[in-house]
């Protein structure tokens, strides 16, 4: 009876330690199944926030910056969230900024480029090689080709340079624009500055004909005027030399002060007249020399003696400071003319008692004739422009020139392949220095 009892109670405990492993095992599917389900939706919310990253940064690679990433409920991803939705706002301001900043780029490009090509004046920019790279709408119109077919074309198919220059060296001079021959234009470079190895040059072309045409009729109309005022000059200097020679009858002392005084008036007006005319004579230094061999030292002695009594109303001495005698191959009378202005400039700007000094001498290759007073001087502002037509210091000191004086004394030293040059400082003195050809 024991034993059966015994058996019964390990047959039971046997079965009562079954049920609970199969609980525990039950138990333990039933977690499995809670931890895998809790996980997988994890997953798939981790799944979703990246697919929603990839897409928010995708619209951002394609330009989109409105998108924004959702924050979900995921360790952390509300830092990364934020982190990103704030560089997207960074890149959305920068981008407006840019593009506010594209528009007023844009904006001032064109209203430059409606300013540069509202110019009276061409703008061509050219490279090294003196091809076009760009220009305005003004020089398509001169050329009577369309702009795209400029571009990248040699300049020299459009425009005739002077011999021997190429567009850096143009400075104001005469071109001919090949579609327009009977137009004249000038044309000046300058270097465009860029932070590259080449070169870049903008040229500037201006249509010049108008302005030559009217300063053609001009010097014909002026040419005219005075070739016709010197019939009347010559008649009144000749009735003045009857008058002196009394061939009317004596005439006393204040007479004859007052008809020397009206003659040498009358030399001076003549003298002007004569320059005037003389001027337009000459193009480019193209005057007519009649050479020959001169002996300096009576050459100037001459001139000195022509011009004391000049001199002498205003109390200047012309000193001539010789150290030996030169001969030179020129034209006596055009070289009369230069140094004779010369003087009389000295004469008019020099401080009045002060001397007027003369001086011959050689340097390498020229023969040289210096005139120097002591006076007013040139100023640096004025020094460059004393050889230019018209130019004259003469209202400064209320004076009467024409401004043609030096011009031609230019002129006539340029056709006898020498040189005018001034050294001046002002209020102290002016030399001005002539140079022939040795």
């Amino acid at each position: 009876m024991l034993l059966e009892l015994k058996s019964f109670i390990i047959e039971e405990s046997g079965t009562i330690l079954a049920h609970i492993l199969h609980l525990f095992i039950l138990l333990l599917l039933v977690l499995l199944f809670v931890f895998i389900r809790k996980t997988k939706e994890q997953w798939n919310k981790i799944n979703d926030y990246i697919t929603s990253l990839t897409k928010t940064v995708n619209s951002i690679r394609y330009g989109d910056l409105t998108k924004k990433i959702d924050t979900i409920d995921i360790p952390n991803s509300e830092i990364l969230s934020d982190s990103v939705n704030r560089m997207i706002e960074s890149l959305h301001d920068r981008e407006t900024m840019i593009t506010e900043y594209q528009n007023e780029l844009s904006k001032q490009n064109k209203f430059l480029e409606a300013a540069i090509n509202s110019l009276s004046d061409g703008l061509i920019i050219t490279d090294e090689n003196d091809k076009i790279q760009r220009a305005t709408l003004r020089v398509s119109e001169w050329f009577k080709v369309p702009g795209k077919d400029i571009i990248g074309k040699p300049i020299s198919d459009f425009v005739v340079l002077p011999k021997r220059k190429t567009v850096e060296m143009l400075h104001d001079d005469e071109v001919t624009v090949i579609a327009n021959p009977t137009a004249s234009f000038l044309a000046s470079s300058v270097e465009l500055k860029l932070d590259e190895s080449q070169k870049r040059f903008i040229l500037i072309l201006k249509n010049n004909t108008n302005q030559k045409e009217l300063e053609t009729l001009k010097e014909d109309f002026v040419a005219t005027l005075t070739h016709d005022l010197k019939v009347p000059i010559i008649a009144e200097t000749n009735m003045i030399e009857l008058f002196l020679n009394e061939n009317f009858g004596p005439i006393s002392d204040k007479q004859k002060f007052a008809l020397k005084n009206m003659q040498t008036s009358n030399k001076e007006l003549l003298d002007l007249v004569q320059v005037v005319l003389d001027t337009y004579k000459i193009k480019d230094g193209k005057i007519a020399l009649h050479k020959e061999n001169i002996m300096l030292k009576s050459f100037i002695e001459e001139i000195i003696e022509e011009m004391t009594p000049i001199a002498q109303k205003t109390d200047n001495k012309i000193n001539f400071i010789l150290s030996r005698d030169i001969r030179v191959l020129a034209d006596r009378f055009q070289l009369k003319r230069v140094v004779k202005n010369l003087i009389q400039n000295a004469i008019s700007y020099g401080s009045p008692k002060s001397p007027i000094e003369i001086y011959i001498g050689e340097i390498p290759k020229y023969i040289t004739i210096r005139i120097k007073d002591y006076g007013a001087g040139i100023s640096k502002s004025d020094i460059d422009k004393i050889f230019n037509k018209y130019y004259s210091a003469a209202k400064k000191f209320r004076k009467i020139g024409t401004g043609l004086g030096l011009y031609l004394a230019l002129q006539i030293l340029k056709a006898h392949n020498g040189e005018l040059t001034v050294e001046s400082e002002e209020g102290e003195y002016t030399e001005f220095c002539i140079k022939l050809p040795a």
